[in-house]
Parts: structure tokens; sequence; C-alpha cells
């Protein structure tokens, strides 16, 4: 069966630029992608198809080369009398897509290796540093058989990371998965869900996925490594007769010794009230004291105070 114009596969133009190439391509690719369409075999080969129209018009060498009428939809060469997808002929033939095709002796060849990485980016494996998809470290090319990794952000909020909580997040291809986020997972620690990513078109294979954790800001708490601070307003007569506060927690609340005659601003540390660290150990919860004075003001406080300020 022939393959169809990539333009009318696509549903774009041949004046359409390459961004409305790629939107195109990504629009048909989460409606046909196999994991959504798990039940409708037809869908795999819309999927597939949508592949081989990308594959050739996001290359703008071989979009050139399709509009001039030197390649067909395949990518194949037109050559006079001759089809590259018959039996026999000048030799060599079109292997899986990522392989070359050769045509013989100075015949020509095509590589659509760097073609998959855009398209394998459009689910989120992107490129690393220029490399091509199945480029290793090394600035060498790995098989075609590769699987492609998805990242995401996990965003995660301060109370979620205290109790252990299962978070939801968002995949590039319009699924989501409910993880479990390790104690000790600060902003910037990357996970990896092995075989939950999005299978390789070629193999079906599923690659992984890659998060990076994201904690969200907190309206009262202040992220200090492991620890967490608190800004904690204190009443006059506590701070100088000394006494106790209730302070929030993020698992609940805790009462807080405060010392006679204590000054604005001291900082004092309540024991395993911060994030929670690997091996069960927890951070501290530091909290500031602000003084805070009676609103209104007692007249008998002011008298106080003006007999002390006549003494200093």
């Amino acid at each position: 069966m022939a393959t169809r114009d990539p333009y009318t596969v696509l549903g774009v133009s041949k004046s359409a630029s390459a961004a409305d190439i790629k939107s195109a391509f990504r629009k048909l690719a989460k409606k046909y992608h196999p994991d959504a369409n798990k039940d409708d075999p037809k869908a795999k080969e819309r999927f597939a198809e949508a592949n081989t129209a990308y594959e050739l018009l996001s290359d703008k060498e071989k979009k050139a080369q399709f509009d001039r009428g030197e390649i067909d939809a395949d990518g194949n060469p037109r050559f006079a009398g001759f089809d590259p997808r018959a039996a026999g002929g000048m030799g060599g033939g079109r292997g899986p897509r990522g392989f070359s095709f050769r045509t013989g002796q100075g015949g020509a060849e095509f590589d659509a290796s760097d073609v998959f990485a855009d398209i394998l980016g459009a689910f989120g494996a992107g490129r690393r540093g220029g490399a091509g998809f199945g480029a290793d470290p090394t600035g060498g090319t790995a098989s075609a058989s590769a699987v492609p990794e998805l990242k995401a952000e996990a965003a995660i909020s301060l109370e979620d990371l205290a109790s252990g909580n299962k978070i939801r997040v968002s995949l590039p291809d319009g699924r989501t998965l409910d993880v479990n986020v390790p104690a000790g997972s600060r902003s910037g620690t990357e996970l990896r869900l092995k075989g939950q990513g999005s299978p390789n078109p070629m193999t079906g294979k599923p690659g992984d996925v890659r998060l990076t954790v994201k904690v969200a800001p907190h309206p009262r708490f202040k992220v200090d490594g492991d620890d967490l601070r608190l800004d904690q307003p204190v009443p006059l007569a506590d701070a100088v007769l000394g006494g106790k506060v209730r302070v929030r927690t993020l698992t609940g609340q805790a009462d807080i010794a405060v010392p006679k005659g204590t000054s604005g601003g001291k900082t004092l540390r309540l024991k395993g009230k911060g994030l929670p660290k690997r091996g069960n150990e927890h951070g501290d919860l530091l909290v500031t004291l602000n003084i805070q004075l009676p609103d209104p003001v007692d007249p008998e406080l002011i008298a106080l105070m003006e007999k002390l300020r006549e003494k200093a």
C-alpha cells in the first residue's frame, strides 16, 4: 500500500512553517498514541503514518527533495525505472527507520535517526546537546531500539512532602501518574520511573519517566536545607515573664517554651519538626520570636515603660 502524501497526513499546506508542521504532528500523535487507543488497532497505523510524514517534512532538505519530486513519501529516491521497495534491482533497501538506505555504489543514502529525535522530542525525550535519537555521550549513535524518555515536573507541597502522601503528576503525553516522592527529596531531586514512559514507535517497548521534584513555596514556612523556619508572634508578657507558646508545625501543633526575658528576634529550635530525611530522621523547626504588644496598649504599660526609660 502506497504511503499517503505527508502534507495530507498532517493536514498542512506546502507553505506551512516548521512550527505549524510540528504542531500538527503533536496533535495527531496525542490523538492516536497507542497508550490512549489500546483497543483501536487503526490508531497505531495512523500514529505510524503521522511519524513517517513528520519524519520527512520536519527535515528541510528532505522536504525540499520531496517538493521537487526527488524522493517519494517514504523518503525513497525516485529513479527512472527503479523502485527501491521492489526486491532485487540495484541492491539495498529501506530497513527500519533509524537505519541507512543505500542504492548501491555511489548511490543516495538516507539516515532517519536524527529525524526520530525530533519525533520523540514531542513526547518529552528531547535532544541533549544537539545529539540525535539514540546518541550516546561519546558522540556515537546507539541502536534504533533505544527507548524514549519522558520528562516532567513533580510539584509537591511541604505538607505532602512531610507526610509522605502520593502526588499526581501530569505527563507530556497526556497521562497522569500517582507518585510516591521518597523521604529526603528536595527541589531539584530527580526521580526515575522505570517502564512508565511512552512506547518506542519502532519496538513498542516502554521507556522511563524522569521527574524533577519542585517543592512549592509555603505561606508560613521557609525551607533551610532539612530545617524549616517560622516567624512566631509572642505576647510581651510571655517574653518578659516567660511562658509557653503554641506554634504550628507541618503535621500539627507543638508548644515551645519561651525563656524569661526573651528579646525579639531570638530563634528557638524544635527538634525533629522539620523536613523528613532519609533513614526516618527529620530536620528541625527554627522558630524566630517576634514580640507582640497588646492592642490597644494598656495605659499602665505605658506608665511602666516611661518609668523604665527614666531609669535608663
